[in-house]
């Protein structure tokens, strides 16, 4: 990388996205008059995703390769069966929730619950109920231009009984209760042809595609800086190989989803030291307090507590800091379906080195006095 990004504090306001300052979207969806899904709320947080109401405030717009929301649904509430073209990653950070999925929704289910992730294969219908009031997940989704979404005929039919309908351009279309709208092309039901074409997921194949807290392998030694001062974060990976410079290390699911997603944590003034990637990358706090510092020049710094979220550019320098009481831990988010080459600041790839730590040519940690 020859050219440094320097981010300016008013860039880095913008980029960075608390729990306080989240503006609820209550009409995004098709189906948020069905009876059992009106207290629905969506936060779109990075990227339009594939909300259905254009009026929506989205707090960064900018291409990531990947668009990410938040979901927040009180007990009981429904979202309806829909499926996506592209990945669907759902983050648990609060409560649990129960998964269903297949064309009416009976193929299988599976509870999720705090600090769960779960990746929903594409082309399947998928619904969720929240089983808690304080109910919180974070939804991922593969691409750019993720292509929309399909409801299931039945969500159709139901919407259109309480006056929702869905143009052929994506746009929400309500009307009084009992009639239909005029003039306006209309998405139609799937045929029962298509759906008979969509393949069947088992439970226990949803259940490879489910990480759970007790199913991450975290390595204290996934980067070069892990034994030195301001370094010693552990790395768990979920999807992608992303991040991880340890060689032995293996994600979850390798499969392509527009992202690569692992769990960092660390002790009170751990962390990572400063580097850059070539990828826009999204943090997400789920534990502890951060500092995130970006540029080499004119340091400019954003704290994030619990529920977060900072959008960093492409080639800026940064530094990540565990600065709360306790460990910490953050979701990062990084596009594109390959690995990620960190580079390192010389002074940090020169202290490694002291301690006989270094890169390979494969991009590895790997001992200094062999690799020089």
């Amino acid at each position: 990388m020859s050219t440094d990004r320097e981010v300016t504090d008013a860039e880095l306001e913008r980029r960075t996205i608390l729990r306080r300052n989240l503006v609820p979207d209550t009409a995004a969806f098709l189906d948020t008059k069905i009876p059992g899904s009106q207290a629905k709320i969506n936060y779109p947080l990075i990227g339009p995703g594939v909300s259905e109401n254009g009026e929506q405030i989205v707090p960064v717009d900018e291409p990531h390769g990947f668009n990410l929301g938040g979901a927040v649904m009180p007990a009981d509430t429904v979202n309806n069966l829909h499926l996506h073209f592209t990945a669907e990653v759902f983050l648990c950070f609060a409560g649990s929730w129960t998964f269903r999925w297949g064309v009416d929704g009976k193929d299988g289910e599976a509870t999720v619950s705090d600090g769960d992730v779960i990746s929903i294969p594409t082309w399947i219908f998928r619904g969720f109920t929240s089983e808690s009031d304080d109910a919180w997940l974070y939804t991922a989704l593969g691409r750019d231009e993720s292509g929309g979404l399909l409801w299931a005929p039945s969500v159709i039919s139901a919407a259109a009984k309480t006056g929702m309908f869905l143009s052929t351009d994506h746009r929400l279309i309500e009307v009084e209760p009992g009639t239909v709208p005029e003039g306006v092309d209309l998405v139609q039901p799937m045929s029962e042809q298509d759906l008979a074409g969509l393949r069947r997921v088992s439970v226990e194949e949803m259940r490879t595609r489910l990480t759970r807290p007790g199913d991450l392998v975290w390595r204290p030694d996934a980067l070069l800086d892990s034994g030195l001062p301001g370094g010693g974060a552990e790395l768990a990976l979920v999807i992608g190989y992303g991040l991880t410079e340890h060689r032995d290390q293996a994600p979850r699911l390798a499969d392509p989803h527009g992202f690569s997603l692992a769990w960092l944590r660390a002790a009170p003034e751990a962390g990572v030291n400063r580097h850059r990637i070539t990828e826009p990358q999204v943090l997400i706090a789920k534990s502890g307090r951060w500092r995130v510092t970006l540029n080499a020049e004119n340091p400019v710094t954003a704290e994030l507590g619990p529920f977060d979220t900072l959008s960093v550019p492409a080639g800026a320098w940064r530094r990540f800091e565990s600065i709360g009481s306790e460990a910490g831990q953050l979701a990062v988010l990084t596009s594109g379906d390959g690995r990620t080459r960190l580079d390192w600041d010389p002074a940090v790839v020169a202290a490694a080195g002291e301690r006989n730590v270094a890169i390979d040519a494969n991009g590895y940690v790997a001992p200094a006095h062999l690799v020089r």
